[in-house]
């Protein structure tokens, strides 16, 4: 696989790009960015199919990006001049994540995302991998990247984030199994690719304020939600927000989502549902909380 030594990205390690067009605000503050949060790049996917994106599609998007003078950014990059550690961004930044860690991000998204000289974060499930042991004790889909899948993604400019280890929903979870949850999954990562690894993206999108303290208590610089709408200049770095792209992400809609222009109608769905899910699972934790 190339290497995308001139991709279009703030390259790792000299990081220092152009100041946001029409702003002049410094170093980690936010404009309007969207971060992107794919799964599956699959026709036949084999996970949520709403979730998933066919190869075409995908080719379109990028293709527009590419064409329209978009840069991206990894996670780690955005994390990093939040944190005021680097210099300002590109004109038009945009950041693509993928979550779980499926195959069909080295088959299909993979040879796109060098194609157009672009950089994206994967969230790799750790115990979910195709090599990884009693595997199948853990309710993985079929077709998950395998560990030199992995290592070819990182030389070819990809950033690795955590996923946690087995999928949990982490605000279930009591202490010390979360714990394990964050610091397990970041352990294997780090040992099988020879480099530090700083992002993590919860699983489901799942977080409380327990979880978000957490998460850098197990030595992570960042961490990804979905949220569902655009990182604002008060983004808190351990719960940034992802906008959901899928199968119904339409190419206008699409255009509109990395403009920074107003939201498609079903981002307002996707909020709803996400209150209301965040008002039953606090209770959920507060009962098993209770209970223990």
């Amino acid at each position: 696989m190339a290497d995308l030594a001139d991709r279009k990205a703030t390259p790792a390690g000299s990081r220092a790009a152009y100041r946001p067009a029409g702003t002049s605000d410094g170093p980690g503050v936010l404009p309007r960015l969207p971060i992107l949060m794919y799964h599956q790049i699959a026709a036949d996917p084999q996970g949520a199919r709403h979730l998933a994106v066919t190869p075409g599609d995908f080719a379109e998007q990028l293709a527009y990006l590419d064409e329209s003078g978009y840069s991206t950014l990894t996670a780690a990059d955005l994390a990093c001049s939040m944190a005021g550690r680097t210099g300002p961004w590109p004109a038009r930044p945009v950041v693509l994540t993928f979550d779980d860690g499926f195959a069909d991000f080295h088959r299909a998204a993979l040879p796109l995302l060098v194609r157009h000289g672009f950089t994206a974060t994967v969230f790799v499930t750790t115990g979910w991998t195709a090599d990884a042991a009693a595997r199948s004790d853990r309710g993985a889909p079929d077709s998950m990247l395998c560990w030199s899948q992995i290592r070819e993604s990182v030389a070819a400019g990809i950033e690795i984030g955590a996923h946690t280890h087995r999928h949990p929903q982490l605000d279930q979870l009591a202490a010390g199994a979360l714990r394990e949850e964050l610091e397990d999954s970041r352990a294997l990562l780090e040992d099988g690719l020879g480099q530090p690894v700083t992002g993590l993206a919860y699983p489901f999108g799942y977080s409380n304020t327990r979880v978000r303290a957490a998460a850098p208590a197990a030595g992570y610089e960042y961490a990804c939600a979905v949220g569902n709408r655009f990182a604002g200049r008060q983004a808190d770095r351990f719960a940034l927000p992802r906008l959901t792209i899928g199968r119904h992400t339409s190419m206008p809609g699409f255009i509109r989502i990395v403009r920074g222009e107003r939201l498609p109608p079903e981002f307002l769905a996707y909020r709803a549902m996400t209150a209301g899910w965040s008002a039953v699972r606090h209770a959920r934790s507060m009962l098993n909380r209770i209970a223990q």
